[in-house]
């Protein structure tokens, strides 16, 4: 290669990284736009007052963006001797969500998490009789179990709740492909009201990174032309 065509080989290839590493940041832009967006949708639900939990006709349209967190309210009764408890770690240490099914006012059913047991008082969680009044956050199925751990729902250990499985484990017909996170009630077991809710939001900093990777990538092209 000539001397020449040494500097134009150059500024081929740093144009090319450039312009990917500024593509880069660009993304991060949006991307952070639209978590920004997220959080500030979410808060709104879970500050919002109730609305009735989502009926059949409304089960297909149903996505993490326009659902997720959504306060709701729900009547109807619990099934009896139909708990099934998913492995959690808390803020209260190891232990269990009691996720149970409801039979609503509707007749479809709805499987609500009425809390978290500790491992060691699993058998304490008394259910409520007759008809009841749910009210929390509505939470989309979580299939197939968790990081590196497959729900057996014959040996009955579960580690995501998966509401599509769970109802097929308990030959439940019509269930709602969520779950609700039910609200605290009382001071007895199950404790409900748990739910965590963060979303990780760093793309501020991966966006700046890529950027002043491209800002110096301008620097060494231009000392390395100058020599």
């Amino acid at each position: 290669m000539t001397a020449r065509r040494r500097p134009i080989t150059l500024l081929v290839a740093a144009g090319i990284v450039f312009l990917v590493l500024m593509g880069l940041g660009g993304w991060q832009v949006q991307r952070l736009a639209w978590k920004t967006d997220l959080i500030a949708r979410v808060d709104a639900r879970v500050a919002a007052d109730p609305v009735p939990a989502p009926p059949p006709s409304d089960w297909a349209g149903l996505t993490a963006e326009n659902a997720e967190y959504r306060r709701v309210i729900v009547g109807g009764e619990y099934r009896p001797d139909s708990d099934v408890l998913v492995q959690a770690v808390t803020e209260r240490g190891a232990g269990f969500w009691v996720m149970t099914p409801l039979v609503t006012d509707e007749g479809w059913t709805v499987l609500v998490n009425r809390g978290f047991v500790a491992a060691d008082r699993r058998d304490d969680r008394p259910l409520p009789q007759g008809p009841q009044s749910v009210t929390g956050l509505l939470r989309l199925t979580q299939p197939d179990g968790a990081f590196l751990r497959a729900n057996d729902p014959q040996a009955g250990r579960w580690y995501s709740r998966d509401t599509r499985a769970i109802a097929a484990s308990l030959d439940l017909p019509e269930v709602a492909p969520y779950f609700i996170d039910a609200d605290r009630a009382g001071e007895g077991q199950p404790i409900g009201g748990l739910t965590v809710i963060a979303f990780r939001n760093h793309h501020l900093s991966y966006a700046l990174t890529w950027f002043v990777m491209a800002g110096g990538l301008v620097v060494l092209t231009i000392y390395a032309l100058r020599r």
